[in-house]
């Protein structure tokens, strides 16, 4: 055999080797991709048309199937050397100089040949990039699937079940309402929205290769997920009680469970299924977003989807967060006894921890505790209690005003000093951290809380013109009219006019009751003569300490906070006739969407109210804007969550459209843009319609 036919039988073998190794890739090219075998790593790798059979070894032997191509070339070679096609390594070692050139020819046509493979190969990655689509696809819509009958399970069997044996009076059914939470809207949403449009998209799959259009337009929707999670924990405990409490309660559930619908599961088990939903979107989509190509259309709508998502996830984050904010605040309360008003959604604790506080006459130091909260310092002292109360506070320091200095004293290191207008504490840390720890919880929270009253827009101070300590009793102040306030701003008790009429204050016109207004003190504006005056004013006037127990005898209550504050520092305020039966005569309340608490919706009888009526959380309701009939006005529109419905009505068009934008931002978690009048015309709108006081 010549030098030439030994050449054509080289270049036939490895091209053969090549050959066999990518039907090999083909054929495991339908593997899942969790599962990938070397070679189909491989085949995704970047590929060199420049090298010849070293092509596939730029990876560890591992990593690139080496151990598969080495036996596959062992095997060629083995072959082709018991036929004699080989030339043994002393016959190429006196090659001359033509027979090189000539190798070399011959392996550059062996190389471009191989590149005219690979070529070709490229065209066989996008089915299989197609099928690992279709997959992550298929996968969605099964796991959808059963999570709509979970979904079915939980609102039509347990909670319809539960909800009718409650009509008979067994127990509550506030107790059913507040376990299953909104879990009615989110079955409505998954069973006649999100499932039905994926199935249809998969039975149009070859023509419609896509989903993240169908995420990103039903995606929003999703951060009524946060309501439910924030319930999930208060909902276990109640069940858990009710269960025991109730017989015929437990029975129900009991009963339910043994059906094969269950499949051996119990209550609590199917009800965390609706708290790992949402990131089990998060994690298919992004899985998604691997496999699919960069130019594909379908990228930015995935994209945009994702985020979606991610919001959400995050939005059921903070819910959680909040919630869990919330218990720490009850512990607290326990731990001091109930004598503080901390449980309240806006109070955010920010440390705590123990430390001493030097006394001013003798510079000894003593054992106290402190809770620092956004808005105010508890200054506590232990006690010596293993149960319950476990701290008695001394002072409470508010935030506003505040200042933190860094002292040094000889005799007791790591020393600091805190300021308020309530009092003056001299701290001693334990350490030079401890105390740097501290002194940055002050300064980082005075400075947060200053920043957000510097955007404040004190209602306060634009409607009822506020008269200082300063100028208290020196300057009349502008009475606050009668129909503006449905309770004493005072003791917040509401007004009747039998038992409970209708005061001012002289100094401070403010509407008290006729407890809060029995104090008299001379008025220098008015000559100095005896005026009728509220108690915190007569106290301040005649400069005596108030050494009674509060009139009421009740503590702040999370819906004590006042109009006025909320709405001047809301995304829309106003007066709308409010209904929860369309059958029954309206009510004229003050509305509020405060920024603080931008998913609520708040409800006064006044806008000078110190206390609301009741509150609506927003986030899962959907808003509707009602059609124009006899029972309804065309100003009308309402809110529903499954049977919970609310019915609102504007004065005009303009102000209900207003209310819609806002409201339909809201019950997606999304936050609303302000739609408040500015300073002039919110005093309008509080005024408006209304008569001149007394």
């Amino acid at each position: 055999m010549d030098e030439k036919d030994i050449m054509t039988d080289i270049t036939q073998g490895r091209t053969s080797v090549i050959s066999k190794y990518h039907r090999n890739i083909d054929e495991s090219g339908t593997k899942d991709s969790s599962d990938c075998s070397p070679a189909e790593r491989l085949i995704q790798a970047p590929l060199s048309p420049e090298r010849s059979d070293a092509v596939y070894s730029h990876t560890s032997s591992r990593d690139s199937g080496w151990h598969i191509w080495s036996g596959w070339w062992s095997e060629e070679v083995k072959g082709h050397t018991e036929s004699g096609h080989l030339p043994a390594p002393s016959e190429s070692s006196g090659r001359d100089s033509d027979r090189q050139e000539h190798e070399d020819e011959t392996q550059e046509n062996v190389l471009n040949e191989e590149t005219q493979n690979m070529e070709k190969d490229e065209d066989k990655r996008e089915p299989i990039k197609e099928l690992k689509l279709y997959k992550i696809a298929s996968e969605l819509l099964q796991t959808e699937r059963a999570y709509v009958t979970r979904l079915h399970l939980l609102d039509q069997v347990f909670c319809a079940g539960l909800t009718e044996e409650a009509g008979k009076g067994t127990f509550p059914v506030e107790v059913v309402k507040s376990i299953f939470s909104n879990v009615g809207s989110i079955h409505t949403f998954h069973s006649q929205f999100l499932l039905p449009d994926l199935e249809k998209r998969m039975s149009q799959w070859d023509s419609t290769p896509r989903i993240g259009d169908i995420l990103a337009q039903l995606a929003p929707f999703l951060r009524m997920y946060a309501e439910y999670v924030k319930n999930f924990d208060s909902a276990m405990d109640l069940l858990k009680q009710w269960m025991e409490r109730s017989a015929q309660f437990n029975a129900i559930i009991q009963d339910i469970q043994s059906q094969e619908a269950c499949g051996n599961l119990t209550l609590q088990h199917h009800m965390l299924e609706p708290v790992q939903r949402v990131p089990r979107y998060e994690m298919l989509l992004k899985d998604y977003l691997k496999k699919l190509p960069e130019d594909d259309p379908d990228r930015s709508q995935a994209e945009k989807s994702l985020n979606i998502i991610s919001m959400a996830a995050t939005h059921s984050n903070t819910a959680i967060r909040k919630m869990e904010n919330l218990k720490k605040l009850m512990e607290i309360y326990e731990m001091l006894g109930g004598e503080e008003d901390i449980v309240n959604p806006s109070n955010e604790l920010i440390k705590e921890g123990q430390i001493l506080k030097l006394a001013a006459r003798n510079t000894s130091s003593m054992e106290r505790y402190l809770f620092l909260f956004n808005n105010m310092l508890l200054y506590c002292v232990p006690k010596f209690s293993l149960v319950g109360q476990r701290f008695t506070v001394r002072t409470r320091v508010g935030i506003k005003g505040m200042k933190v200095l860094e002292t040094s004293n000889d005799d007791y290191p790591h020393t600091f000093q805190v300021s308020g207008k309530e009092r003056t504490l001299e701290l001693q840390a334990s350490s030079d951290q401890d105390k740097e720890d501290w002194i940055k919880a002050f300064q980082k929270t005075i400075e947060i809380f200053q920043q957000k009253n510097e955007s404040f827009k004190s209602a306060s101070k634009e409607v009822v013109d506020e008269v200082s300590k300063e100028e208290l009793g020196k300057r009349a102040p502008r009475w606050i009219r009668d129909n503006e306030v449905t309770m004493c701003m005072k003791c917040k008790e509401p007004f009747n006019p039998l038992t409970r009429r209708r005061h001012h204050c002289r100094a401070c016109g403010y509407v008290v009751c006729y407890k809060c207004s029995d104090y008299k003190a001379s008025l220098r504006y008015d000559g100095n003569k005896l005026n009728k005056v509220c108690k915190d004013c007569f106290f301040i006037l005649t400069g005596r300490v108030d050494t009674e127990e509060p009139v009421s005898g009740k503590k702040r209550g999370i819906l004590e906070i006042e109009a006025a504050q909320v709405s001047g520092n809301s995304f829309l305020c106003g007066f709308l006739q409010y209904s929860t039966d369309r059958t029954k005569p309206c009510q004229r309340l003050w509305c509020v969407v405060p920024q603080h608490d931008a998913l609520v919706l708040y409800l006064y009888g006044a806008p000078q109210d110190v206390k609301a009526q009741c509150t609506i959380p927003l986030l899962g309701y959907q808003v509707e804007d009602v059609q124009r009939s006899v029972d309804h006005p065309p100003t009308s529109f309402r809110l529903r969550q499954s049977k919970s419905v609310h019915y609102f009505t504007a004065d005009t068009e303009e102000v209900k459209l207003r209310w819609l934008g806002v409201i339909s931002k809201a019950v997606i978690g999304e936050m609303p843009e302000c739609q408040t009048p500015d300073d002039g015309d919110f005093a309008n709108v509080c005024h408006e319609d209304m008569p001149d006081g007394t």
